[in-house]
């Protein structure tokens, strides 16, 4: 016989969990003194939001579902942003909320709410636990839908009195990793026959090929191939950015280069795309693309986007088919063709070759981001350049090194101009697109990470929604960076009104003083006074083993405008 609080988390070893995320409360107490005699590491953190984030941010960099936990009440409403943003990120998290007794649910009482009907518009799938001999068979089933494709958040309500309760029910066994679908012949061999009959074909590449982990077989597509690709703002570093055939990142405005490129090509072949980071209007107004869909799962309906080809099965299994059927096809002509030299009495040229020539439009582009790079790199204005902020942060890490994004208007900065290599190098949310985020979230990071540096890049209105965690990393001994980029203005919000409206409203505040903040906490922080000053601070900074840095700096935001219009010469 055992605890009904004991249970739920061997049930939870069972699953491998490693850490749970959260902040107690009387209705968790159970929870909190079965966790003493847990293998799982418990995170004290000093906001629920900051939790979910946790949880997102882990779940993202593992492919396991991270978990967070709550109270009843207000500490289960403040998951719900991280929760939502963990959800349309498609990052596998479990979300646990205490709840009174059962007893007391039909009647108001203290705290008490419905909090599952809050968490269905926000998870794909929740549930209250009225049984503790149940509690096996919803947790495995709650870690079984999160981490199916599409992946995302589930909910766990566990009730004080039932958290008492005894049970004889043991964990069910976490069974191995199930073999995903392979796929349809048929569907291949149509695909290899429209990318055959393309003149531009364009690979672009999403979120899902992360998950996938299918960065190596595209990678062998793209340089056989010679397709150019590109990909959305949560797939860098799928391709890497050093590629000559890899265009880098779409969605950042309407004018964007690499939207236009896309308008030019004839077959797109998307990868892993998901329509929430990056709509098809922009790319597909006219209704008069090719698409070859590949992914997990069938494509969403959407007016924009029509695929002619339909391929819902593993992306690493289809992109290897794919290619091995295209070099079947391309040996045929080839044996052909040298076939026809010799009866010519021609020469043979056996050199290999990619299948696709390099569209001029595309040389175009790649010569402009270069130029654009070179043209800011040795630009010692300050305020600072916003790219040439996010060049020397580049220049400072190592390829495996992660930087995490928050949301604002260098979130744009970082997605156009920071060169990524490796997948989940360069976290960004382009989901729900919490601000926020970064913080919380680099905790994780470091902790599922301890031998990589992790820099946050977030604004001075970003930062200060979740400060307080960084007490939490300060407590935990987590060396990470944090470089605010302070201009004392919703930056990305002003941007858009200006741009609609010809000026600004309602978008400034002050600022404190975050070198006397970060002390506070028990950080590091120095304020950044010259362009010339913030490599040698960043360098400094790395050189902490236990403590978090804070690196405030003032950025010249006045080159936002080339975010709205790509083609600007600024």
């Amino acid at each position: 016989m055992m605890k009904a609080s004991d249970l739920f988390l061997r049930c939870l070893e069972s699953e491998g969990v490693e850490y749970i995320f959260g902040l107690p409360g009387e209705e968790t107490n159970d929870l909190m003194f079965s966790l003493l005699n847990s293998k799982i590491k418990f995170i004290l953190v000093r906001h629920e939001q900051g939790a979910a984030f946790m949880a997102d941010v882990y779940g993202r960099l593992t492919q396991k579902v991270g978990v967070c936990l709550s109270t009843l009440g207000p500490g289960a409403t403040n998951l719900i942003t991280g929760v939502a943003n963990a959800n349309m990120d498609r990052s596998p998290i479990l979300a646990i909320t205490g709840q009174t007794d059962s007893n007391l649910r039909h009647k108001e009482s203290h705290q008490n709410m419905d909090v599952v009907s809050m968490f269905n518009p926000i998870t794909k799938w929740r549930w209250s636990i009225h049984n503790a001999d149940v509690i096996p068979e919803l947790v495995r089933r709650a870690f079984k839908i999160s981490i199916e494709e599409k992946t995302g958040a589930v909910h766990l309500e566990l009730p004080e009195d039932i958290a008492k309760d005894k049970s004889n029910i043991k964990p069910i066994k976490k069974p191995k990793r199930t073999l995903r679908a392979r796929p349809h012949k048929g569907l291949i061999k149509k695909a290899v026959e429209m990318i055959l009959n393309a003149k531009i074909p364009i690979i672009l590449v999403g979120n899902g090929c992360i998950r996938g982990s299918a960065s190596s077989n595209i990678r062998k597509f793209v340089e056989k191939t010679g397709i150019f690709s590109m990909n959305t703002f949560m797939a860098k570093g799928v391709i890497s950015d050093k590629s000559e055939r890899h265009l880098q990142t779409i969605g950042i405005q309407d004018t964007d280069n690499l939207l236009i490129a896309l308008r030019e090509s004839d077959l797109v072949i998307a990868i892993g795309y998901d329509l929430v980071e990056y709509s098809p209007k922009n790319w597909n107004r006219n209704i008069d693309k090719k698409i070859i869909h590949i992914d997990f799962t069938p494509a969403e309906v959407e007016t924009y986007y029509p695929p002619d080809i339909e391929i819902a099965a593993d992306i690493g299994y289809t992109i290897d088919a794919i290619l091995l059927e295209l070099t079947k096809e391309k040996e045929v002509e080839k044996e052909n063709k040298e076939r026809r030299k010799i009866n010519n009495n021609n020469n043979i040229n056996s050199i290999d070759r990619p299948y696709f020539e390099i569209p001029n439009i595309f040389i175009e582009i790649k010569k402009q981001f270069k130029e654009r790079i070179e043209k800011f790199k040795d630009d010692f204005s300050y305020p600072i350049n916003p790219m040439k902020l996010v060049i020397d942060v580049r220049n400072a890490l190592e390829e495996n090194d992660i930087v995490i994004s928050d949301v604002g208007a260098h979130k744009l900065w970082i997605a156009k101009i920071y060169n990524t290599y490796i997948p989940n190098t360069c976290l960004i949310t382009n989901g729900f697109c919490s601000m926020g985020f970064a913080l919380p979230g680099a905790i994780a990071a470091q902790l599922v990470n301890p031998n990589q540096k992790v820099v946050v890049m977030c604004g001075d209105g970003g930062f200060l929604m979740n400060v307080q965690e960084l007490e939490t990393a300060v407590r935990l001994q987590l060396p990470i960076i944090v470089i605010i980029w302070c201009d004392s203005d919703y930056g990305m919000i002003s941007l858009k009104q200006i741009h609609e409206f010809g000026r600004s409203a309602f978008t400034r505040f002050n600022n404190p003083d975050f070198v006397k903040l970060a002390q506070s906490f028990g950080a590091i922080g120095y304020y950044v006074k010259s362009t010339e000053e913030f490599p040698k601070i960043l360098e400094k900074a790395k050189e902490s083993t236990s403590v978090p840095i804070i690196i405030a700096i003032d950025v010249d935001y006045s080159k936002n405008q080339i975010l709205l219009n790509d083609n600007s010469n600024n």
